[in-house]
């Protein structure tokens, strides 16, 4: 046990919940409390803690029994620190959490969360804060770290989804497709689909054509298969909707003026709009396609609520005591990233504002496809 000057940190969730997060704030105080003699405090409520300086002390009694509950002790939010909403209007609230990071008297500040708590915490490093950040996401999509937990326990969720949808297609010789998280990334998708067996998977990387999923049941049709079960990413999209997205972001990207950049933004919210219930408009095309009748059921919030698994509450462990350590030895400005059956200190420059996506070679999508499955392109 180290004998040093007791020091005081600061932790927080952001972000959507995601299973582990409990287990994750216990891996980083246990480790400070009981092992470094840290002092640590929980703010609430994500950012939106941090800027109004809300926060509870944490010890060994808020810790315990806290591994197996879902959700997160402390609350969360979205809030992005450089645009919180105040009397209406978008405020830079930087100043004001270092501000109360000095009052606090704070050596460091962890931030659990994915792609967006990523770039709060750049903009907090790049203040002058001691910041170290832990990837949690049930989309699997942040880059530089093996995985990220909520990831593992999620998979199991839509898997087990997907088990039981077939009893239902093979009885009613139905086509059902699976809705699944993720948003831009398959991740989710793609691991439950291949767990699960699906005969179709369709993720964003991949853009379909609803002929190539047609062709796909009817050669199971020809082989005997009454039924068929499809795993759709919520952010997957047929070749032609994936083009009007692309062109849509693009125009984002060229504009100049901030009128320019407001009219190509309300684009881009319409085209995504307009997309949002593509797994209905499949489920019409399919029907018509294939002559069988085919259903939708989509998972929502069940992906990410509820109790951890065992490889996400020992994922959630090892990374929080991991962060611990670099508060010990006065090392910031990182992401606790899992590597192997290790971690790695990733530094924070190489993750904000980055997206791990599924590339197209991916072992799991070659594996799938040596065992029939069809990824509509």
């Amino acid at each position: 046990m180290s004998s040093s000057t007791p020091k005081r940190i600061g932790i927080l969730t952001a972000g959507g919940d995601s299973p582990g997060l409990n287990a994750t704030i216990r891996g980083v105080g246990k480790t400070a409390i009981g092992y470094y003699g840290m002092e640590l405090i929980g703010f609430r409520d994500g950012i939106t803690g941090l800027v109004n300086n809300n926060y509870v002390p944490l010890d060994g009694k808020a810790l315990s029994g806290i591994l197996t509950i879902g959700g997160t002790i402390l609350g969360t939010s979205r809030d992005k620190v450089h645009k919180i909403e105040v009397d209406g209007e978008p405020r830079d609230m930087v100043p004001a959490v270092v501000e109360n990071y000095e009052k606090d008297g704070l050596d460091g500040l962890i931030l659990i969360g994915g792609g967006g708590t990523a770039k709060n915490a750049k903009r907090l490093l790049d203040a002058g804060l001691n910041v170290l950040t832990l990837p949690k996401t049930i989309d699997n999509d942040i880059e530089g770290t093996d995985t990220s937990f909520g990831f593992a326990t999620a998979t199991e969720i839509a898997t087990e989804a997907i088990d039981r949808v077939h009893s239902t297609a093979h009885s009613h010789h139905r086509i059902i497709l699976t809705e699944i998280m993720g948003h831009r990334a398959g991740w989710l998708t793609l691991a439950a689909g291949v767990a699960g067996g699906a005969d179709v998977i369709l993720i964003p990387e991949i853009p379909y054509t609803v002929e190539k999923v047609a062709e796909t049941i009817a050669r199971r049709t020809a082989q005997g298969s009454s039924f068929s079960v499809i795993a759709v990413a919520e952010g997957a999209r047929d070749v032609d909707d994936t083009a009007d997205y692309e062109a849509a972001k693009l125009l984002v990207r060229a504009a100049k003026t901030p009128e320019s950049a407001r009219a190509a933004k309300a684009h881009l919210a319409h085209v995504e709009d307009s997309q949002r219930e593509h797994t209905f408009r499949l489920a019409r095309e399919l029907e018509a396609a294939s002559g069988l009748e085919a259903r939708v059921t989509i998972l929502g919030y069940v992906q990410r609520g509820g109790t951890p698994c065992a490889a996400d509450r020992l994922l959630a462990t090892r990374l929080g005591a991991a962060a611990a350590d670099l508060v010990a030895q006065g090392e910031y400005g990182y992401m606790v990233a899992a590597r192997g059956d290790g971690t790695e200190a990733v530094p924070l420059s190489e993750v904000a504002g980055k997206v791990k996506l599924v590339p197209t070679d991916h072992n799991w999508i070659e594996a799938a496809r040596k065992v029939g499955t069809g990824f509509g392109d």
